[in-house]
């Protein structure tokens, strides 16, 4: 089964996407959250070229594990990118994935402004992975 994964932020959307197996997440690319919401035509050639089962949308909590705020509000949206494009919709905690996915990009010699686009399609592909493995049992 094809996962597709959102990390969906205010200006920007992180995309990951499972191997056909849903084995192995890998990053895709960072859209616009506009062209996501908007369902246009980058985000409808995302959609075809890689035909995904379900939705995996992180979730944002607090450390605590509580959803503020920030968490009702990504919710909202990836219901309504769900209900668009007709495919299932699953959350999952996103919980330090930025943190963690700057961290990896760090490690790879990129700066800041390096990072800048790269961290939210990485971020995606952690928390799609923890999805995934979290399937398998």
């Amino acid at each position: 089964m094809r996962a597709l994964a959102l990390d969906i932020g205010e200006k920007r959307c992180g995309i990951a996407v499972s191997d056909a197996d849903g084995a192995v997440a890998s990053p895709v690319c960072v859209l616009p959250m506009c062209e996501v919401t908007a369902n246009a035509a980058p985000w409808r050639r995302v959609l075809q070229d890689w035909e995904p089962e379900v939705l995996v949308c992180g979730r944002p909590v607090t450390l605590a594990g509580e959803a503020g705020p920030q968490a009702e509000h990504v919710s909202h949206i990836a219901q309504q990118v769900s209900r668009t494009c007709g495919i299932p919709l699953e959350f999952v905690d996103e919980r330090l994935s930025s943190k963690e996915a700057k961290r990896i990009l760090r490690e790879q010699g990129l700066n800041e402004r390096q990072m800048r686009g790269k961290v939210d399609m990485v971020a995606a592909s952690l928390f799609l992975q923890t999805w995934l493995d979290a399937q398998k049992k």
